[in-house]
């Protein structure tokens, strides 16, 4: 080689590991042993290695899953590294742990490297860090499972019997053009079983109408539902169809309808009994094709009784009825719900909230709940905005619920339920921390030592994350 090449070489040598430790990637040079020799300064961020205590160390070190992988593929056994048979791994997705313990998420490059005669020197990596995206394609997959979770019975979340028996009765009254009456406390999800019933049935593709006849006066509300003509009253301007022309064909929801006037309620009883309505100011009759289905949360049997409301209008209505049970009817379905709602306010918490503690689903679980699942649900919403740690915990919720369960519910959950939700919580925060006891300490707020401690107490192996 001329000398000035040489001289070339030489400089260029000296500025290698300048230009290396520029490059953002992790860079690790290993010898055919498997031994560090070299690492970038990207390496050391990536890592928390500094380049003194982790050169000349075995790579194994790193403890990177993948590495198991291709050294157990390797058949023969001639290798060490599966690396050094094939030559090169491309676009290879692996977990190393960090120095503190904790886990990185990579995505590494590696070949070989060949002296001038062809033999080989060791073998070079890059390892890009891919944690954000990894975690971005957690929460993709959370809202898939989400919306899985929601189309699994029309967006009803539910395993209890009492539900069970409510998707049954759904079914069934799908399948018929009989008027449906739904009953339920306040928040119960109504107008989902309503929406339900109508997605199930022969009318699905055709127009699906709300109305809620509490929001609207007598006046309004007449002309909300079967229209006016031009002149009819003051403001009207012109002709215009109401909703039960526009549900034509399909069906209409009343929702409330515990609360419809007495002289509504005449005319919704000639809409049942002959398929006509007829436009406010106008007498021309006009034929409609729609199913009536109506909810309330009153006893309209007792308004009946009381003359509040028409019997011979109940009967038409109440053909079909279907009974949603209030929430502490069904306890079962409360941790599922949790979960639910955790999963979309974790959605929108960038990642920073990671499960529900132990504690505050003791609290759930014994909370009466009387706004039923509107309560739960806006109560997560609240706790997204006020949880302090990854891990909800009872001072998160709302404030009525925190004084409910430090005034009345201390001794109602039994030794072996508070087992059963710390060891839950105990799997949950070691699964987040990819199997990491310290990092799972830190999720619980916790020691290393008590992590281990409940792991023993409570059998829990890695069989079980």
């Amino acid at each position: 080689m001329p000398a000035d090449a040489r001289a070339t070489a030489v400089e260029l040598e000296r500025y290698w590991k300048t230009v290396v430790d520029t490059i953002q990637e992790g860079v690790m040079i290993v010898d055919t042993r498997g031994t560090i020799v070299s690492v970038n300064k990207a390496f050391e961020a990536l890592t928390g290695y500094g380049a003194g205590e982790i050169v000349g160390r075995p790579c194994t070190t790193l403890n990177c899953n993948s590495c198991e992988v291709v050294r157990e593929r390797d058949p023969c056994g001639c290798h060490w590294c599966l690396l050094f048979r094939r030559g090169e791994l491309s676009r290879q997705r692996c977990v190393l742990m960090r120095r503190d313990g904790t886990y990185l998420h990579v995505l590494k490059n590696a070949s070989i490297l060949r002296d001038a005669r062809g033999e080989v020197l060791g073998a070079v990596e890059t390892m890009t860090d891919i944690t954000e995206l990894i975690e971005k394609e957690s929460r993709i997959e959370a809202f898939r499972r989400q919306l899985r979770s929601q189309e699994a019975f029309h967006g009803i979340v539910g395993a209890s019997a009492p539900m069970q028996r409510v998707f049954d009765m759904m079914t069934n009254a799908a399948r018929s053009e009989a008027p449906v009456l739904i009953l339920g406390e306040s928040g119960t999800g109504k107008e989902l079983v309503a929406r339900g019933i109508h997605e199930l049935g022969p009318r699905r593709r055709r127009p699906y109408v709300k109305v809620n006849c509490a929001a609207l006066n007598e006046a309004l509300l007449e002309s909300e539902l079967f229209g006016h003509v031009k002149g009819a009253f003051t403001g009207a301007w012109q002709t215009r169809k109401g909703r039960f022309e526009a549900a034509a064909g399909g069906d209409i929801f009343l929702d409330e309808i515990g609360d419809l006037p007495p002289s509504t309620q005449v005319k919704l009883l000639r809409v049942l009994e002959e398929k006509v309505i007829e436009r406010v100011g106008d007498n021309r009759p006009i034929h409609v094709d729609v199913r009536i289905i109506s909810a309330t949360h009153r006893d309209l049997a007792a308004m009946v009784r009381r003359g509040e409301f028409r019997e011979d209008l109940y009967y038409r209505i109440n053909v079909i009825p279907v009974h949603v049970p209030p929430l502490r009817e069904r306890p079962g379905d409360i941790p599922l719900l949790a979960e639910t709602f955790f999963r979309r306010i974790q959605l929108k918490s960038d990642g920073r909230l990671e499960g529900i503690g132990g504690a505050a689903m003791e609290l759930l679980m014994r909370y009466p709940w009387p706004g039923n699942v509107r309560e739960l649900k806006s109560a997560f919403e609240y706790a997204a905005v006020t949880a302090r740690g990854p891990f909800l915990q009872p001072e998160d919720f709302p404030p009525d619920i925190v004084r409910w369960g430090r005034g009345r519910g201390a001794a109602a959950a039994g030794p072996a339920d508070r087992r059963a939700l710390e060891r839950r919580e105990l799997v949950e925060a070691l699964r987040r921390a990819g199997g990491s006891r310290t990092r799972a300490a830190r999720l619980l707020g916790v020691s290393r030592v008590t992590v281990w401690n409940r792991m023993k107490r409570y059998g829990v192996s890695d069989a079980d994350l």
